[in-house]
């Protein structure tokens, strides 16, 4: 049989598809509650990236107050690099959404653009992630952590205790992992 070529669909997948079979048991109110929440996660994947140009070209936004003005402004402000990877091993790594660091103080600021709350456990775990690949004593710097949500700013300044723990997890269950994976 000669199958019909749909070249433009090829390597995508349709919301009711196969592979996502989940949705044949809904009824449609839980379909048009899944379609708009992947209608966000899209809507969200492209204002990172519109936000990451605004911020590595250094194009401020229009100051009103929103989430998202916010977060670019204070970014060329405050001179955040963004979409950084941050890279313990091929098991423990992560990318900032923005991340400044000046010798003396650590910079990291996340955008969120959902409706779940947020929770600073992200940032602490780049920040870990930042001395650990970089072999920065927590001890020795200072570090400020934002997220910007609902037109809020949230900030928190961690401990060094605070990343140590997390560094200390990062090691202990990357060398789980890899004892795993060694193994085959």
């Amino acid at each position: 049989m000669n199958f019909n070529k749909h070249y433009e669909l090829e390597g995508r997948h349709a919301f009711l598809s196969a592979s996502k079979h989940h949705w044949i048991n809904y009824d449609a109110d839980r379909l048009l509650e899944v379609y708009q929440n992947e209608q966000a996660r899209y809507r969200g994947t492209l204002l990172h990236q519109f936000a990451c140009d605004a911020i590595k070209f250094g194009i401020p936004l229009q100051e009103n107050n929103d989430t998202l003005s916010m977060y670019v402004n204070d970014c060329i402000l405050d001179g955040l690099s963004p979409e950084v990877v941050l890279c313990y091993s091929r098991n423990a790594f992560g990318t900032a959404d923005a991340i400044a660091f000046n010798g003396d103080t650590l910079l990291i600021y996340d955008l969120k653009t959902g409706k779940t709350p947020a929770s600073m456990d992200q940032l602490k775990i780049y920040a870990a992630l930042f001395c650990l690949e970089y072999h920065i004593n927590p001890n020795d710097i200072s570090m400020h952590l934002r997220i910007y949500q609902n037109n809020e700013i949230l900030t928190y300044d961690p401990e060094p205790d605070e990343i140590w723990y997390v560094m200390d997890r990062i090691i202990a269950f990357d060398d789980i992992l890899r004892s795993v994976q060694t193994r085959g």
